[in-house]
């Protein structure tokens, strides 16, 4: 039983069982704040560390918005949870084809992790040493403005709750003590969660994510108060519907759950129904939800693949095609990763 673990028990045997939302929380706060997760060495990898291609086509959207939007400047260039910076990287990078955008961003990254902030700084002063980025514990720190921002597998590690449909009505899944004294499932007292699914039955789990609905609800208010676009990648559905989704991977493979708290990443399933209710409410203009292999296949990421083959040797070309295919194929990442983009209500939807 490691310390995390100890407190959390501690926690239940004083107060009582504590929702998921609660574990979750605490588990990744020690997670990301004690480690950089990415890469071989880590527990799992993201689209930027695969293909720098990623990052390009994102930057080559992210300018295209800003010609769209009258080229407002200066302009904020945020990310949410940026990783080791490689996705912000690239994207400079494809920047440099609009160079007053390039010279006029500001860089702000949502990061509360110091050792990833640490990493973000070295490669940005590897590759773009002409900028510093500002850091902030949440979105509503950074000030309001004309905005560029992104969000690559940020929401899906967001705090979920977790409710069971039981007859007619919902009881939430907490998290106690079995009988050895160990953290386990158990289901709470009637409840009513948030937001219902239109269809479920007896037995089924629902999740929901405050904290995703109101980040989207901040990114949609300032959309509506200053030109921006905002596009959100991650995987989950399209529709709100019932299904326990929460996992926990550690060193690229599946563990269970409640074993070791924050000695794994935790993450759910995002629900992109619900965050584009939010963005529109909040007065974003909101595009059709779209998977990631089409939206990089329609945004030239095949062509840009061709120009980086070019002289390559054959080791360095099959690596360079087998990272974007693992990005746009169905079967591996182009189907269950979904693409949502927001624009200000004065622009059509992106």
């Amino acid at each position: 039983m490691n310390l995390l673990e100890r407190q959390l028990v501690e926690e239940i045997r004083a107060a009582g069982p504590i929702g998921v939302d609660r574990f979750m929380g605490l588990a990744l706060a020690h997670y990301y704040g004690s480690r950089d997760p990415l890469g071989a060495a880590g527990d799992f990898t993201t689209s930027p560390e695969i293909s720098q291609v990623f990052g390009e086509i994102l930057g080559l959207w992210s300018a295209d918005q800003w010609q769209r939007l009258g080229c407002p400047l200066p302009v904020k260039l945020i990310e949410l949870g940026p990783g080791r910076g490689t996705l912000m990287a690239d994207l400079l990078r494809a920047l440099k084809v609009l160079p007053a955008l390039r010279q006029a961003v500001e860089l702000h990254f949502v990061e509360t992790s110091p050792t990833l902030r640490q990493a973000q700084a070295r490669t940005l002063q590897r590759f773009h040493p002409d900028l510093t980025p500002h850091w902030h514990d949440t979105l509503d720190q950074v000030p309001d403005g004309p905005m560029l921002l992104v969000a690559n597998e940020f929401f899906d590690a967001l705090p979920i709750r977790q409710w069971l449909r039981e007859g007619a009505g919902w009881r939430e899944r907490l998290i106690g003590l079995d009988d050895a004294g160990a953290l386990a499932f158990i289901t709470g007292p009637v409840g009513q969660p948030p937001v219902e699914p239109l269809v479920a039955t007896d037995g089924e789990l629902f999740e929901t994510c405050a904290p995703a609905l109101a980040i989207a609800g901040e990114i949609g208010r300032r959309l509506a108060s200053a030109p921006g676009a905002a596009v959100l990648i991650d995987y989950g559905h399209g529709r709100s519907a019932v299904g326990d989704t929460l996992q926990a991977l550690k060193d690229h493979a599946y563990a269970p759950v409640l074993a070791d708290p924050g000695e794994a990443d935790l993450t759910a399933h995002v629900d992109f129904d619900a965050l584009g209710q939010a963005l529109a409410a909040a007065g974003a203009n909101v595009a059709a939800l779209e998977q990631q292999g089409r939206f990089l296949i329609d945004k030239g990421a095949e062509v840009r693949l061709g120009v980086l083959l070019r002289g390559k040797d054959e080791a360095t070309a099959l690596t360079l095609k087998a990272g974007v295919r693992r990005l746009i194929d169905p079967m591996e990442m182009g189907r269950l990763f979904k693409v949502l983009a927001a624009t200000s209500p004065e622009r059509s939807a992106p």
